[in-house]
C-alpha cells in the first residue's frame, strides 16, 4: 500500500507541475499548483515527516496558493500578450533550464551529508524524539544563525512587496487621524435656531 501511495503521489506531483506550466488558463494553473503541493505533502507523510507535510499544507496551500489565486482572479492582465512576449524568449529559457539541470546533476553527484547534522540526526533517532522536536533541535541548535537570516530575508521580501504595490491615489478620500484629533469642536459644527415653519 505504501508503494502504491508513493507512485500515486509522485505521478500527481509531476502531472500537477506539468499542467501548472502548460495550462492556458492562469486560474487552472494555480489549481494544478495546489494539487502539486498536496501531493508533495503526501510524499512527506510517507517519509515520516508529518510536521513538514502540515507546514506545506498550511503555508503553501492555505496561504501562498490562495494568494496566487486571488491575485490572478483580481488582476486584469492580458495573458495572451504575455504569452506572445514569452515565446520570443523561449530558446533562451530552455538553454538556462538545461544549464541549471546540469548544475543540479553535478551538485547532487558529489553531495554528501554534513557530519555534524548526520551525528545529530543519529542522536535524535537513538533518543526516539518526535519529528517536530527533532526539527527544532536541528534548527535552533546547529543552524540557528542561518534560520534567523532566512527569516530576515523573508521580512525584507515582504517589505519590498508592500513598497512596490503601495500607491497613493489622489481621488481616494483617506482618513486623517491627526486632523480628526486636533480639530476644534467649536469650529466643527454650527448651531442654528430654526423656528417652526421656517427653513434655513
Amino acid at each position: 500500500m505504501s508503494v502504491f501511495s508513493f507512485y500515486l503521489f509522485a505521478v500527481c506531483v509531476i502531472t500537477g507541475g506539468l499542467f501548472t506550466v502548460i495550462s492556458r488558463n492562469p486560474v487552472h494553473s494555480v489549481l494544478w499548483l495546489i494539487l502539486s503541493f498536496l501531493s508533495a505533502a503526501g510524499l512527506f507523510v510517507l517519509l515520516g515527516a508529518e510536521f513538514v507535510a502540515m507546514l506545506l499544507i498550511i503555508v503553501y496551500v492555505g496561504a501562498v496558493a490562495v494568494l496566487f489565486l486571488f491575485v490572478v482572479m483580481m488582476l486584469d492582465v492580458d495573458f495572451a500578450e504575455l504569452k506572445a512576449e514569452m515565446a520570443k524568449y523561449l530558446p533562451l529559457a530552455l538553454l538556462i533550464g538545461v544549464i541549471i539541470l546540469m548544475q543540479f546533476v553535478m551538485a547532487f553527484g558529489v553531495w554528501d551529508a554534513n557530519e555534524a547534522s548526520a551525528g545529530l540526526r543519529q542522536q535524535v533517532i537513538d533518543a526516539d524524539v518526535p519529528n517536530a522536536n527533532a526539527l527544532g533541535l536541528i534548527l535552533y541548535d546547529q543552524y540557528f544563525l542561518l534560520f534567523q537570516l532566512s527569516g530576515l530575508i523573508l521580512l525584507v521580501a515582504m517589505i519590498g512587496a508592500i513598497v512596490l504595490t503601495l500607491r497613493h491615489r489622489g481621488d481616494v478620500k483617506r482618513q486623517d487621524v491627526v486632523a480628526q484629533m486636533m480639530r476644534d469642536p467649536a469650529k466643527s459644527m454650527d448651531l442654528h435656531d430654526v423656528k417652526p415653519g421656517q427653513g434655513l
